[in-house]
């Protein structure tokens, strides 16, 4: 594997850090700048809705750049933002900026896995678009409870300026290994030919999926400090471990989705969501038990992951005319599941149901998924297959069950 793609996913790494560490700020943020924990909650969402309309925006923006300067301009602009939300006054500023990385770094996502995909070898495309997503697994086990133990010990704006500085340092590491300039080649790319290459309606019940699956564990994940500490009386020092506990069970559950035989990637979707919707549930109902909430916690982790793989690839070779616009709309997808279901979780806890309610949230969001895949591998067993691999270009080769 080229290099330039572990650049990518190290990009990925320090930009994803800033999308999920919220979770372990939210009650500091909510004191300091004088807000609820719902309200709080909506920065989150503010973050998630930046990368809806920046994933296919920036994307058809940048489509003729050469892709090392769309990526490092992006990462520039992530920069500035994070700067400018460290120095914020007041929750009004803070919020702006939210919108403004996330939309940097929805273009960042689309552009990396497409650049991605065109670095990697014929047979590791999709092993490509696990690598870079694998960045944001890391974030989960290494970013967030570090963003969390640095906000206790110097205020959650200190968080900013490490995702800043790191940021800093991965978009030098771009400059470096990411080829560019006259001398390099790249596939001519017009939005006309990628917009016609994702007319395949498998594609949005992909993205349907994807929606609902994010969705099922973003929204207990946001929540997931105060959750801790307030239901299952969890002292605070304790959090980042358990927010660590929680990405070491998404690595797990994305090697193992990596893993599976490519036949197997609609069975994965099924299994994964359907743990999620049981793991979910349970938590609802025994949040006050520690032992046992540290333990879903983990299968959460494992479940929310183990379906990575195959949603991040399979849009890939079902509109593999479209390599950089059917990334960014699956990145957009992600994000849409990030946007609303905060958003739910944050109704339900203002409704006075309490933080565990989130979880009900989750099981729901699940469940809908679940169907969407069950759908899915009805239209897999009637023989739909798209014909081509994940290149972005037509292929020599049988389709797989990883094109469903």
């Amino acid at each position: 594997m080229p290099l330039a793609v572990y650049v990518l996913g190290l990009g990925i790494f320090t930009q994803g850090t800033s999308e999920f560490m919220l979770s372990g700020l939210l009650p500091a943020m909510a004191d300091d700048l004088g807000v609820s924990i719902p309200d709080a909650g909506l920065l989150i969402s503010a973050f998630a809705i930046g990368m809806v309309i920046g994933a296919p925006l920036l994307a058809v923006a940048t489509l003729r750049w050469p892709r090392r300067t769309a990526l490092v301009a992006l990462q520039a602009v992530f920069i500035a933002a994070h700067v400018a939300g460290a120095l914020a006054p007041g929750y009004g500023l803070l919020f702006a900026t939210r919108v403004v990385s996330a939309l940097a770094y929805a273009g960042f996502w689309g552009v990396a896995v497409a650049a991605a995909v065109a670095l990697a070898p014929a047979d590791a495309k999709a092993k490509a678009v696990a690598v870079v997503a694998s960045g944001l697994t890391l974030a989960t086990i290494v970013g967030v409870p570090a963003g969390t133990v640095l906000s206790q010990s110097a205020g959650w704006r200190a968080a900013f300026w490490g995702v800043a500085a790191l940021t800093l340092i991965s978009l030098v590491c771009t400059v470096f290994a990411v080829a560019g300039g006259k001398g390099v080649k790249e596939e001519t790319r017009t939005v006309r030919s990628e917009l016609r290459a994702m007319r395949e309606p498998r594609l949005w019940l992909s993205y349907a999926i994807t929606a609902f699956a994010f969705g099922a564990v973003i929204v207990t994940f946001s929540y997931l400090a105060s959750l801790l500490t307030e239901e299952s009386g969890l002292a605070e020092g304790w959090v980042p471990a358990v927010l660590a506990l929680f990405g070491v069970g998404g690595l797990i559950g994305m090697t193992i989705g990596g893993r599976l035989p490519e036949r197997h990637s609609t069975r994965s979707l099924v299994l994964g969501l359907g743990a999620m919707v049981i793991a979910s549930a349970v938590l609802a109902v025994t949040a006050r038990h520690m032992v046992v909430t540290l333990i879903l916690v983990f299968v959460l982790g494992i479940a929310g992951y183990v379906t990575n793989p195959a949603l991040q690839a399979r849009v890939f070779t079902l509109a593999p005319g479209a390599p950089t616009l059917v990334g960014a709309a699956n990145t957009a997808a992600f994000n849409i599941g990030n946007t609303v279901a905060p958003a739910l979780g944050g109704l339900t806890i203002a409704a006075g149901l309490g933080y565990a309610s989130v979880a009900w949230v989750g099981a729901a969001l699940g469940a809908a998924g679940l169907l969407g895949a069950l759908w899915a591998g009805r239209l897999e067993r009637r023989g739909a297959r798209p014909s081509t691999v994940v290149t972005g270009r037509p292929a020599d080769r049988k389709p797989t069950a990883v094109d469903v």
